[in-house]
């Protein structure tokens, strides 16, 4: 074109100027708008949409959509991780709880194994209620014993708040993970339109598989977004749950201490009662023991007192002779021939009466006093009888309590049985 601009100006012409004029400003509009549709096709060329826009749009889509979705499957996963172990934190926690229960069945059963002990020891007869060390253990033992009862229901009283808690905090994680798993329904919608989309998309989801262990541990560092996959309800939830499973944990194994803390000194309070009702029962029987012997030989002194009350008795009735004086001998009369000659000199006075009336006197005191010994012997022996049915009485009542605290020590019974 410049050629022929500079062709045409220095050609002399013959034609008018204006009419030259004209022809040269029609050709540099064209030149000029030649010159700015280059330039149009050529920002065209870098900036207008490729033929297979549809397509590309597309596989961008679904290549957004199938991150969106690993991401939120990595989120699910640990959520439906975090569910199953809670879930298994409740079960625990629910045996732990059982546990607790039976232990505190338990203690129920023997403070009333204890009620019943008293009772039946109130039943011994009236001498043999004196308070004495078996009672004091019996009263150690259900102070403990409600101690303890005390200690448990405390303790089942944490384990059902902490059930709670547990619960609630796997309501939240399923609720979280119902709302999260609805992205997850787009998966079989989101198809790629080409062989290439689909090669990237299952060597996408490949990586997506090798890498899930390293997300799934950093997932917890993951920034939260209201709209992103990670949302701060699943964060709250995850820390929710995580720290009610911490707390269970602990809870657990305070459960197993207390448990075993309340198992052995169950066992020791039991044992020392049993043991103090067996020496109780092994002191009341050496006492029957000693009360037997101590019987017979009461039974003897009486026997000897009457005896000898018979020969007093006996003594006494020759000593005052025949009951009428004709009966009397002349040997034995005081005014006898030998007396009457020995009497003839004065101051010859025998003292034979009055040692006679001296020595029935002397035998009626013995026979008086044989007959209090005899009385207080009796009186003696029923106290010992009435001491040995009390001590009998009493051996059995405390064996039947051993028997039955031996017996219901295993807790196989039920606290409506009767003894």
């Amino acid at each position: 074109m410049a050629f022929a601009k500079g062709t045409l100006s220095n050609t002399v012409t013959v034609g008018p100027e204006s009419w030259r004029n004209t022809t040269m400003r029609g050709m540099k509009l064209s030149q000029t708008f030649v010159q700015k549709s280059d330039r149009a096709c050529e920002i065209g060329r870098l900036l207008d949409p490729i033929p297979q826009l549809r397509d590309t749009v597309a596989d961008l889509s679904n290549e957004e959509i199938h991150k969106y979705s690993r991401e939120v499957r990595l989120v699910v996963a640990r959520l439906r991780e975090s569910l199953l172990e809670t879930n298994e934190e409740i079960k625990s926690l629910s045996r732990g709880k059982e546990a607790l229960e039976t232990s505190l069945e338990h203690i129920r059963k023997d403070i009333q194994l204890n009620k019943d002990s008293q009772f039946f020891r109130f039943s011994r007869p009236l001498r043999e209620r004196a308070a004495d060390g078996a009672d004091d253990l019996l009263s150690a033992e259900r102070a403990h014993l409600l101690n303890l009862k005390r200690s448990l229901e405390a303790q089942l009283a944490l384990v059902q708040q902490q059930l709670q808690v547990l619960d609630a905090a796997r309501k939240r994680l399923f609720a979280v993970l119902q709302e999260r798993s609805r992205v997850m329904d787009l998966l079989c919608h989101s198809i790629s339109s080409g062989h290439s989309g689909r090669r990237s998309h299952q060597s996408q989801e490949m990586n997506c598989v090798k890498g899930r262990g390293s997300s799934m541990e950093n997932l917890s560092a993951n920034i939260t977004d209201q709209l992103g996959p990670f949302t701060p309800e699943c964060e709250h939830s995850l820390a929710d749950a995580k720290e009610a499973r911490a707390r269970s944990a602990y809870l657990r194994r305070e459960v197993h201490e207390i448990i075993d803390k309340t198992e052995k000194l169950q066992k020791a309070a039991h044992k020392s009662v049993n043991d103090g009702l067996t020496q109780k029962l092994a002191e009341t029987v050496t006492l029957k023991q000693h009360l037997g012997v101590s019987l017979g030989e009461n039974r003897h002194a009486v026997h000897r007192a009457h005896r000898f009350l018979d020969s007093t008795e006996k003594a006494r009735g020759y000593t005052l002779g025949p009951v009428i004086s004709s009966d009397l001998t002349t040997r034995e009369r005081l005014d006898r021939p030998l007396v009457r000659v020995f009497q003839r000199h004065p101051g010859t006075q025998l003292p034979e009466a009055q040692e006679i009336v001296r020595g029935g006197d002397s035998l009626l005191d013995s026979i008086s006093a044989t007959s209090r010994n005899i009385n207080y012997l009796s009186l003696a022996q029923l106290r010992l009888r009435e001491d040995m049915r009390s001590k009998t009485a009493a051996a059995s009542i405390d064996s039947s309590i051993i028997r039955m605290r031996r017996r219901k020590g295993d807790h196989r019974w039920s606290l409506g049985a009767a003894f």
